[in-house]
């Protein structure tokens, strides 16, 4: 079955011929630096392979380019078209104000009592993935925020500060990967890595790493991702403490991804094996918006799965799963993506859709910026002579 990768669908196959020819690379060298056959690589950029996420991966080191790149993110005309792009930069000025204290014109901040009930409410905003209502958020609360902890010289009153900072931090950081954004997420994570630690919370530092280790995986670095993970780990004792044990988890399940896109299928497998027994240990937890629980494991098995070209094998564990009434929206929009890609891959383009159907309901502007939904979009409409209404306003909708 053909893959949305030809230069008419815009996707990854046409990104990594186009940039192969901006580096002057033939089929066979670029093969040779990615250690990925010139014959599976014409197939990719001919639409006859997909493009699993480990040969992203390698393409992308090879070529010297972010994984982000061959995605085609950020959408630029989405982000236009939502006025996303507008509120980018009055957040990157916020954290470039980060050491700057208000000026003598500026209104006094809130209290942290009512910044602490704000900062809750954008978590439940996160989890819904509304990011358009957050990002109007963002500079402000950052600004003000920043300003208590530019006031606090120690002690617990500090230590809830920079507790909301880092918070806020990784919110920014959620927003910016979302929408294709790598340098605001990365300069997020730059400040949340100095807040975290003067929030006296072990965790927010270990969840800083977990982000991290993601946008290592967004740079192809996967194998670095592995050894932070590990040393986050390392760093996280066990407390008893179920919050601690749910981040401990989410982290293996990081491993495992990380593991399964640099092609270690058994580390993979003893990552997931540990998360597991965690989540047996746990039940479904929602600590620092992570998501961790038998439920999430599982979805996490199937995604690996996929990434291995296991689609039927991912299927399997996709029709298993029963999210719970109250699991988050951002979580659950995840998983109709990936089950997506399995059905379509195992040639059941009508379940496909639905999938497809079901991740916009809940999570709209999360699937509208998904990079895995344009790939899988278009894999749909090239496999039919003539595609559907239905299927062309949803390719017009998040604009592939």
């Amino acid at each position: 079955m053909p893959h949305p990768t030809r230069r008419d669908t815009g996707g990854i196959g046409a990104r990594i011929e186009e940039v192969s020819a901006l580096r002057g690379f033939s089929l066979r060298e670029l093969g040779r630096r990615a250690n990925v056959s010139p014959s599976m690589l014409s197939r990719i950029i001919t639409g006859q392979r997909q493009a699993s996420p480990a040969i992203v991966s390698a393409v992308a080191r090879a070529l010297s380019v972010s994984i982000s790149v061959l995605h085609g993110q950020p959408y630029i005309h989405q982000l236009q078209a939502d006025q996303l792009d507008q509120l980018i930069t009055p957040i990157s000025v916020a954290l470039d104000d980060w050491d700057i204290p208000l000026g003598d014109d500026d209104p006094p901040p809130r209290t942290l009592p009512v910044l602490e009930a704000v900062v809750a409410g954008l978590e439940q905003q996160r989890a819904r993935a509304e990011y358009i209502d957050i990002a109007h958020e963002l500079p402000s609360l950052l600004a003000e925020v920043n300003a208590h902890v530019l006031t606090q010289r120690s002690g617990h009153t500090l230590e809830r500060a920079a507790w909301l900072q880092a918070e806020l931090c990784r919110t920014v950081y959620v927003v910016g990967r979302q929408i294709g954004f790598g340098d605001l997420a990365r300069l997020a994570l730059s400040r949340m890595a100095v807040a975290a630690p003067q929030s006296g919370d072990p965790r927010q530092v270990a969840i800083e790493r977990w982000d991290r280790a993601q946008l290592l995986a967004d740079a192809a670095r996967h194998d670095r991702g592995v050894l932070l993970v590990k040393q986050a780990l390392k760093d996280l004792d066990d407390d008893g403490d179920q919050a601690t044990k749910a981040v401990r988890g989410a982290l293996h399940l990081k491993g495992a991804i990380l593991s399964s896109r640099q092609g270690d299928t058994a580390g993979a497998d003893d990552w997931l094996a540990a998360a597991g027994e965690i989540a047996e240990e746990t039940g479904e937890t929602r600590d620092y918006g992570l998501v961790f629980g038998p439920v999430n494991v599982v979805i996490h098995g199937m995604s690996a799965s996929s990434d291995r070209d296991r689609h039927a094998r991912a299927l399997e564990k996709a029709r298993k799963i029963r999210l719970p009434d109250d699991y988050p929206e951002a979580r659950a929009g995840h998983y109709w993506v990936d089950r997506a890609r399995a059905e379509t891959w195992t040639a059941r383009h009508e379940d496909a859709f639905q999938s497809l159907a079901n991740a916009r309901q809940v999570a709209p502007q999360q699937t509208r910026y998904h990079p895995g939904v344009h790939e899988t979009v278009a894999t749909l409409l090239r496999a039919r002579a003539k595609a559907p209404g239905d299927l062309l306003e949803f390719a017009g909708w998040c604009g592939v």
